[in-house]
């Protein structure tokens, strides 16, 4: 009788900790396979161009301008030295602190920005998986202008 007591089973907290920890796993491992990184991707490179889009926003608050097509993203990060030089450039630059260059889309493609642009101020894309503008489905432009 005296075996059975000193028997210990798990706890519940344990056998939560296990469950959260597989569910962690299956998140990070399932988009994989389950074929949905193509559809991850896109909705990364969309997070980007907005977060572009507000850095975007910030120089043209400090220097009443947005960033000349020659001057291209890298104005975000560094203070242009061709075309109009802006006066009041912020001290780090525009994109996150930790930022010394310009993020590339989710297929490790540039941006591609022009100013003035077709569809606004500026026109702001990524090409997509394929890297060629136009395309459908993962190969399709993801574009400032496009839909939100």
């Amino acid at each position: 009788m005296n075996i059975l007591k000193n028997k210990k089973g798990f706890t519940l907290i344990e056998i939560m900790v296990v469950i959260v920890i597989l569910a962690m796993l299956a998140a990070l491992v399932g988009p994989k396979l389950m074929g949905r990184t193509d559809e991850a991707k896109v909705k990364t490179t969309r997070i980007q161009l907005k977060g572009l889009e507000s850095a975007l926003k910030l120089y043209k608050l400090d220097n009443g301008v947005y960033p000349s097509t020659e001057q291209g993203l890298s104005a975000l990060v560094t203070k242009p030295t061709v075309g109009v030089i802006p006066k009041s450039y912020k001290e780090g630059g525009y994109l996150d602190s930790n930022s010394k260059v310009v993020p590339k889309d989710a297929w490790d493609n540039d941006y591609i920005y022009v100013s003035p642009g077709e569809h606004g101020d500026y026109d702001l894309s990524s090409y997509g998986a394929d890297g060629v503008k136009g395309g459908d489905g993962k190969n399709a432009d993801i574009t400032s202008w496009g839909e939100k």
